[in-house]
């Protein structure tokens, strides 16, 4: 359906739903959803003319002396709340966030993708990408304390947590989000859930609606869902795993190499690989954004990227390939491992498909592959092989992050420029606090 088709589509079903409440969902630059509702009657007139908010209440979006902002609907994005009442309902649409003068807003992290999706499309490529989330189940969210005692995969009567997934599914599908297989992930009250692959942006909606459903059903499960990177010491992290394929416009996968024997990649792929690898460490502020992400990288858990290297069965790749499937042409596709949920995922694909574009711009040539875990080597055999170690901090990637023109230039001077003072901020912060640890190692040594 064109846009008119799409909103008209739209009102007829807020009109026959008996829908009283549209929430207006967007995403900051940080990633967290932000919502405010209007009525079914000024939807008509959203559609046409944005409705207006006070961007400046909205963390890196506008000063307070530019606070007007304008959220227009994206009516494909349009679904009936199923956890709200039949009578009286509530639907949900995504946003675009526009300046007054109904320019795209440069903070707007939808945009962001959307600026870089066209940038492939002039190139003749479409982006897909598929997701797996994983997540912990806690007591509260101040507890971090495992509700069961079950490992990858395991069928125990003891996964308490099997009737709040097979809800959270079936709550996802009836908002469009497919998903192909939910399941305990190897940490104890850890869990996962895989979405069924989609266009970078309808994805990236996905992931977002997908991670306050799991919050939401787990808050009324009584519980906290937390997408903390690495919330237990002695537990497994929590990945992001996003799955990317580029297609053409007659819908033929161009991953796909039919002259490549062993990884069954084409030339476009592995340039598009070396691009990522090439730029890993500046991406690594948007991937791994917060302080904790690096306790996940950093851990040597031998399923975490340390290092930019690619491999095929290797786990601990930034970049791994799955296995091909004869006949599964379509499927061939790259499974980025070094983002975790707390990523923005807008600024995510942005990112990953600016430096995979530069790849194959520059025809860039894939390294060797590396078939052994980073875990089992040393950073000299690592460096001796090409393979450029991951920052280790926040603060690390962050001075890369900001001598960045490639990010300057994917993200766009405001996202950059807002998001870098906001990650100093809180690396100042969290270097100021004395922890539990200093104080058992030096106090009574001092």
């Amino acid at each position: 359906m064109d846009q008119q088709q799409n909103i008209d589509f739209v009102l007829r079903t807020v009109e026959e739903r008996n829908i009283r409440f549209v929430r207006l969902w967007f995403v900051d630059v940080l990633g967290r959803l932000k919502s405010f509702a209007i009525a079914p009657e000024d939807l008509e007139v959203a559609f046409d003319e944005g409705i207006g908010f006070d961007g400046s209440a909205i963390e890196g979006f506008t000063a307070p002396e530019e606070s007007d902002m304008l959220a227009f609907p994206d009516p494909s994005t349009f679904q009936v709340l199923p956890w709200r009442p039949d009578q009286d309902g509530v639907a949900r649409i995504f946003c675009d966030i526009c300046t007054p003068d109904r320019k795209p807003f440069a903070g707007d992290s939808r945009e962001c993708l959307r600026r870089m999706f066209y940038r492939a499309e002039e190139a003749g490529f479409i982006m897909n990408v598929g997701a797996e989330l994983e997540f912990y189940y806690f007591p509260d969210e101040h507890t971090p304390e495992p509700l069961d005692e079950v490992g990858y995969f395991d069928l125990m009567p003891s996964d308490s947590a099997r009737d709040l997934r097979r809800s959270t599914v079936l709550t996802l599908e009836k908002m469009s989000v497919p998903v192909e297989y939910t399941f305990h992930s190897s940490g104890h009250s850890q869990h996962g859930i895989s979405l069924r692959h989609a266009e970078a942006l309808t994805m990236s909606d996905a992931i977002m609606t997908a991670k306050h459903i799991i919050r939401l059903e787990a808050y009324e499960a009584g519980i906290h869902a937390s997408f903390m990177p690495k919330p237990i010491a002695d537990e497994a992290s929590s990945a992001m795993f996003l799955h990317q394929s580029l297609f053409d416009r007659d819908g033929n996968n161009v991953f796909w190499g039919a002259d490549d024997p062993v990884y069954h990649l084409s030339p476009t792929a592995k340039s598009y690989m070396a691009g990522i690898l090439a730029h890993a460490a500046e991406i690594s502020a948007i991937t791994s954004p917060t302080v904790n992400s690096y306790k996940r990288l950093c851990t040597g858990e031998g399923t975490t990227p340390t290092h930019a290297t690619w491999g095929l069965r290797n786990r601990s790749a930034m970049i791994r390939i799955p296995v091909y499937k004869p006949g599964k042409h379509l499927s061939t596709r790259i499974e980025l491992r070094s983002p975790d949920p707390m990523a923005n995922p807008y600024l995510v694909n942005a990112a990953t498909l600016a430096a995979g574009l530069d790849g194959i711009a520059r025809g860039l040539e894939l390294p060797p592959e590396l078939e052994s875990a980073t875990a089992a080597m040393d950073d000299d055999e690592l460096t001796a092989m090409g393979c450029a170690p991951l920052p280790r901090s926040l603060e690390e990637a962050l001075d890369v992050f900001e001598g960045s023109e490639f990010m300057k230039d994917a993200l766009g001077e405001h996202i950059h420029g807002f998001f870098l003072k906001k990650k100093r901020s809180e690396w100042r912060k969290y270097s100021s606090i004395v922890t539990e640890w200093e104080l058992k190692q030096y106090l009574a040594n001092s």
